[in-house]
């Protein structure tokens, strides 16, 4: 045997751990993968974990925070992010509340009311959306600053617009059922939110791998000026992908506010590091450029099994947050990982 081919199975035998290493990380299905390990792993400790009741509460936790990480994953995907989401989810809801609510609603007791105050929570996140978008992309403002300022803004007015239209400050209640039904209603035994998730979804899908539009998302998040130089509008699609951030957080909040019955100003606080998570855990690239939607998915459900896990072992909030913060900070690190390891092949 030749000292070359000695040298090359020796070298060969070095590089496979390596290349089982990359082939994991590389892979769309890890995420779920470690779900079910997951599941294995607490669920000889609280067997409920299985339970059909359960079940429906971690499908019903999946559906809003996925809608809300499609439109953070296109953000991403163009190298930016959206701290905004959730107040946009506070502000547009409060703002639908006060238009159907029975306790002084601008169109109580109107068959059009829930329909306008769909209209109107679409038409503010597109609005929020706009200004972000217009700020990251024509201002050549930081997007991190841009969303995280107009996150306290957006905080603060619902808070406001709250306090102006009831006499505890703290939510608009008394909505009507032809809205509340958006959240737990359904056809088929199939919920609303769930087509409208599984609709979001495919349409996502189809816009990344189907249109010229995604391909220029790709394009821009690898590499702004080589897009800018093969003509691609590099602004406008920046620009846009904020706008489908705001409409899907508007949706995620029509959602969740369906489901507890009020707009709340405080609505989604606490979920906008699972948003963010979600996202990173399923593959999105904080360095732009990879993104997809099944992964996003796994991130979800994985995110969402985590948190309903830790809940049922009965651990405190504090802790189930350190818990989650951590997972994600791995997400992230995997994730520079990755991106070193495709730059170096």
């Amino acid at each position: 045997m030749s000292n070359s081919t000695a040298d090359t199975r020796v070298g060969g035998g070095g590089l496979r751990p390596l290349q089982i290493l990359q082939r994991a990380i590389s892979s769309g299905y890890l995420v779920f993968a470690l779900t079910i390990l997951y599941v294995l792993a607490v669920w000889p400790f609280v067997p409920e974990i299985l339970s059909r009741t359960n079940l429906v509460a971690i499908l019903l936790q999946v559906i809003p925070l996925f809608i809300a990480a499609m439109g953070l994953m296109l953000v991403l995907m163009v190298a930016q992010i959206d701290l905004s989401a959730t107040s946009i989810m506070a502000l547009s809801c409060v703002v639908g509340a006060s238009i159907i609510t029975a306790q002084g609603g601008y169109m109580a007791g109107s068959p059009m009311a829930t329909i306008v105050a769909i209209v109107v929570i679409l038409a503010i996140g597109i609005a929020f959306g706009l200004l972000n978008g217009f700020c990251t992309a024509y201002m050549e403002m930081p997007s991190f600053l841009v969303t995280l300022t107009t996150m306290m803004f957006f905080s603060g007015a619902a808070i406001w617009y709250t306090a102006l239209h009831t006499a505890s400050g703290s939510s608009i209640g008394s909505l009507p059922g032809s809205f509340v039904q958006l959240g737990y209603g359904g056809i088929f035994g199939i919920p609303y939110a769930g087509i409208a998730a599984v609709l979001i979804g495919l349409g996502t899908h189809f816009l990344l791998t189907g249109t010229v539009f995604g391909r220029w998302i790709v394009a821009v998040g690898f590499n702004p000026r080589a897009a800018l130089v093969s003509g691609i509008p590099v602004r406008r699609v920046i620009v846009w992908t904020f706008v489908i951030s705001g409409i899907c957080s508007a949706i995620a909040g029509i959602i969740y506010t369906a489901r507890l019955e009020a707009g709340m100003p405080i609505l989604g606080q606490r979920i906008l590091l699972d948003i963010i998570g979600a996202t990173v855990i399923g593959g999105v690239s904080l360095f732009g450029g990879t993104g997809r939607v099944l992964g996003v998915f796994f991130g979800v459900l994985f995110l969402s099994v985590v948190d309903n896990g830790l809940q049922l072992m009965g651990l405190s909030l504090s802790s189930v947050f350190a818990i989650k913060g951590s997972v994600i900070l791995f997400a992230a690190l995997l994730d520079v990982l990755r991106h070193k390891m495709v730059a170096r092949s």
